[in-house]
């Protein structure tokens, strides 16, 4: 099995919506909540003429991506890709994510590569054009809890958690734009449990080297993130943009200013759009009455509009309303747009023609189309990431030997770990009890008619002996499997072994493991050949052997 359709996978941990699932294989569907289908060449044309024929400040955002990128320690690449986007025929293919220790769950590797790949087919689909790819780092959320840990495969193959814990921090704590917390002490501890965690492998040494290098005291979130992903994707012409930028705030300004000046108007467009959505699918996000968060004592806030001003949710603070829009001209830097609003400050800044994105970030863009329309931003073609599990080869054989296969895994592990062990055994336990049941069901209705003639009242007595009795035959099968199970314990550890590698913690692996865990194991070829393996122009969940 090379992939899975997405609509075979809708009920497993809710990871793949009936909106995503149309999305990707019937877009009629859903055209009404889109610019067009990233299927369909006429649609990229015109979404091509449309990026290139709006009028944007390409100097700045040059100048700015080129700063960026030289702290990040980009390529020459990289740093070529930029200076295109002075071109009137440049476009960007854009990706984004929250910057995750080591660089988060295994999907954010899946949707850089995807970027890189689209760029590649685009270009030599429409060489008229220049496409490069950009990543958009959401450092500026404030939910520390969704980027300090990550998951990795044990060398005893349990998986495990690792967490940094910055000195002060808890569930309570607004710390503000996670991305530009730099690392103290802590980080030291957190590399040492992985490198004590880890099995060891001939790549262990330069893979620890090379997180220990990118995440030590002193550097960001951030700076860690892009310093990582630029050596494992050395080469590459990845382009970084941090949004939360002085320089990047202040192009965004007149954005800031509007959603200001007409709140709740981009609201209830997005309100709207959702109205109509819900009548056959689901809302992903839901709109403020005002879009943007404040920054505030090194806090984030969502700022919610008051008669005489504004306040900061989950405070007491009230800040007047020309205090917020004088902000809005002279310090823009101090606001930070939430999920609805950052997909338009993105394309206000950048000539994106496309946007690859995950199930949910396809569903939320479902709910802005209004307001690319009101804005007067062309709305980006929405790529949808590969998605994927890789299949080791002590997996696969775990599979073959038991007649299982992958999505098996997915399933209640007890009842298939119950199928194995009958098949296993010498005696199959659901026929032989399938048998006794039919037999015992068999003699007792027999009994039916006879006991009618002595005394009808005996019929609800059958009815209890039989109820019993079947329920002690179910009993007694409940207890052979369990010996059962006992007797074929080593084989079936080697299920809940396979199924911790690709359905670690009833979730998808993409979901749960970071790519460290496959570095240490396979060494930084790794990404280069799954670079090559991963196709992103199947649309299925792709199965991948390794």
């Amino acid at each position: 099995m090379n992939w899975i359709e997405y609509r075979e996978l809708k009920s497993v941990a809710d990871a793949f919506s009936a909106l995503f699932a149309d999305y990707v294989s019937d877009f009629t569907r859903v055209r009404q909540f889109f610019c067009g289908n990233f299927r369909d060449d006429t649609h990229w044309k015109s979404a091509l003429k449309k990026v290139t024929e709006r009028t944007i400040d390409r100097s700045a955002i040059v100048q700015i991506l080129a700063n960026q990128n030289r702290e990040f320690h980009c390529g020459v690449r990289t740093l070529a890709h930029i200076d295109s986007l002075l071109n009137d025929n440049t476009v960007a293919v854009v990706t984004g994510q929250q910057v995750g220790l080591f660089t988060g769950p295994l999907y954010t590797i899946y949707k850089t590569l995807t970027t890189l790949k689209l760029v590649e087919h685009l270009a030599s689909r429409f060489p008229e054009y220049a496409f490069v790819p950009i990543f958009w780092l959401e450092g500026e959320d404030h939910d520390y809890e969704e980027v300090n840990s990550v998951q990795l495969v044990d060398a005893s193959n349990e998986v495990a958690t690792f967490a940094y814990q910055f000195r002060g921090a808890s569930s309570e704590t607004n710390l503000g734009a996670v991305g530009k917390i730099e690392f103290d002490e802590g980080i030291e501890e957190v590399l040492q449990a992985i490198d004590q965690s880890l099995m060891q492998t001939e790549f262990k040494p330069k893979v620890i080297e090379l997180v220990r290098t990118a995440y030590q005291k002193g550097m960001s979130f951030n700076r860690a993130f892009a310093h990582l992903m630029n050596v494992l994707l050395e080469n590459s012409g990845l382009i970084f943009l941090d949004p939360n930028d002085k320089e990047v705030k202040k192009l965004l300004a007149p954005l800031f200013q509007r959603e200001l000046a007409e709140t709740p108007k981009f609201c209830q467009l997005v309100v709207d759009q959702s109205a109509e959505l819900e009548k056959q699918y689901h809302a992903q996000v839901k709109p403020k009455a005002l879009n943007l968060f404040f920054f505030h004592h090194g806090g984030r806030y969502l700022l919610e509009p008051r008669p005489d001003g504004y306040s900061l949710k989950g405070t007491r603070q009230h800040l007047a309303k020309e205090y917020v829009q004088d902000a809005s001209v002279n310090s823009p830097e101090l606001f930070s747009p939430n999920v609805v609003l950052r997909p338009i400050c993105q394309d206000w800044l950048l000539p994106t023609v496309a946007y690859v994105g995950g199930p949910a970030e396809i569903a939320y863009f479902a709910q802005l189309k209004p307001l690319y329309e009101e804005t007067k931003i062309p709305m980006p073609i929405i790529y949808p990431r590969a998605s994927v599990t890789i299949i080791e080869e002590k997996v696969e054989k775990v599979l073959e030997r038991f007649s299982l296969s992958l999505p098996d895994l997915y399933q209640d592990l007890e009842l298939v770990k119950g199928r194995v062990a009958s098949q296993l055994g010498a005696i199959n336990v659901d026929e032989l009890f399938g048998e006794t049941v039919l037999a015992i069901q068999e003699l007792l209705d027999r009994a039916q008619e006879p006991l009618q003639g002595i005394d009808p009242t005996l019929l609800g007595a059958l009815d209890n002996t039989t109820k019993r009795i079947l329920g002690s035959v179910e009993g007694l099968k409940e207890k052979a499997i369990a010996a059962q199970k006992r007797q074929h314990e080593v084989a079936l550890r080697q299920i809940d072994k396979a199924a911790n590698l690709v359905f670690p913690r009833l979730n998808f692996q993409e979901r749960e493991l970071n790519v460290l865990y496959f570095l240490n194991k396979y060494g930084m070829e790794f990404l280069r050949w799954l670079f090559n393996e991963i196709k992103i122009d199947l649309f299925k969940h792709q199965v991948i052997k390794l």
